[in-house]
């Protein structure tokens, strides 16, 4: 009898997590391949998927997690397990997700004692060739578009122009800080909410990226182009400069989205607190990179203050937050990673295929290993 491959996903367990690493859609194209696929019941409720929709795709359900974690060859998942979690996990299997095993040594153990071969997706190689298994671009783009609907719901004034027979309503000025993929998305929803917006990055090449959204591109004079698409870190003197002229221009903005990342890094401290306190009464900051401990020096990651009349507001986890397309795009970006593991050679021998000359593979894995191995 051919051996199958199982494919695992159990019930996200981190707190507020509402998606999922597989949906009925990516759970049916792995049947089709020849994998089994058995998933832990209530899995997709909170990204509004239904078992029943699962078991139609050919999913089978069990009631608890460990029955999920030792039969899986692949397990699947959005947050990393805990380290009893991944106790349980079969010896040797392979373990895909957004995983950031150097965040805590004790998952890092856990993987490292269980001999997981763990592919970290934020990990992930950012070419051409990947940008179908993007994970961390399909999910900015959730959060960015969500940060403008709080930065929209907290501001106690309208984003668009309106003429009314009280008068005419000035539009809100948008800043938006950092123009990756959460940026450039939190530009174009702002613009179609009607605020007039502006994009600020350290990168000049993302000026045309801005201005194609509708937005004005923010020049202060500083540059901080790096490599990969990345900013490098700014000299104290390229900072203070920026610092000056950025204060002087925050005095005239309403709404502030900040979403600056520098990867593997805290997030860069761009708003001072001297800055906020140079703000119009009822403006907004609402703070992307809380997660990485924010752009902003008065962000309190998780919570919402007010600071001599400005709001800032540091919100977690924004991609859960659209969860129904958040997990449609993640296990998409999933299902075109794993399929480098279940080519023809996986379908006929009934076991993971790794190809270790593959950088997508050998660039993602962790820990790493040599192309021999």
């Amino acid at each position: 009898m051919t051996a199958v491959i199982t494919v695992g996903v159990a019930r996200e367990t981190a707190p507020g997590e509402r998606r999922v690493a597989m949906t009925p859609e990516t759970c049916k194209k792995l049947v089709a391949r020849g994998a089994r696929v058995v998933m832990q019941r209530d899995a997709g409720r909170h990204a509004s998927f239904s078992d029943e929709a699962y078991t139609d795709a050919g999913a089978t359900l069990v009631d608890d997690a460990q029955s999920v974690l030792s039969a899986a060859d692949l397990l699947l998942c959005v947050q990393p397990p805990d380290a009893a979690a991944l106790g349980q996990i079969r010896e040797g299997a392979a373990l895909v997700g957004l995983l950031a095993p150097q965040a805590d040594a004790a998952r890092g153990e856990a993987i490292v004692a269980r001999r997981l071969v763990a592919f970290p997706l934020e990990r992930l190689p950012r070419t051409t060739r990947a940008q179908a298994m993007d994970v961390l671009s399909s999910q900015a783009g959730m959060a960015g578009y969500k940060a403008v609907l709080i930065a929209a719901t907290l501001a106690p004034r309208f984003f668009p122009m309106l003429t009314t027979a009280a008068g005419t309503i000035r539009p809100s000025k948008v800043l938006v800080v950092g123009a990756g993929v959460a940026g450039l998305q939190a530009i174009a929803t702002a613009k179609r909410l009607g605020a007039q917006v502006e994009g600020f990055d350290v990168r000049p090449e993302t000026r045309e990226q801005i201005e194609s959204l509708g937005g004005r591109f923010l020049d202060l004079g500083v540059s901080a182009a790096g490599e990969g698409g990345y900013a490098r870190q700014l000299t104290e003197e390229e900072r203070a400069e920026q610092q000056r002229r950025l204060g002087e221009h925050l005095k005239g903005i309403d709404v502030i989205v900040c979403t600056a990342a520098v990867p593997g890094r805290p997030a860069p401290k761009i708003i001072t607190a001297a800055m906020v306190a140079g703000m119009k009464p009822g403006s907004v900051i609402v703070d992307l990179a809380a997660e990485t401990g924010g752009n902003c020096e008065l962000t309190r990651p998780g919570d919402t203050i007010e600071s001599d009349g400005v709001t800032v507001a540091g919100p977690l986890n924004l991609a859960s937050q659209g969860a129904v397309h958040a997990s449609e795009m993640y296990a998409r970006n999933v299902l075109n990673f794993v399929s480098l593991l279940l080519d023809d050679k996986a379908a006929e021998s009934g076991a993971l295929s790794y190809d270790w000359n593959d950088e997508l593979l050998a660039k993602t894995v962790w820990p790493e290993r040599a192309a021999s191995q």
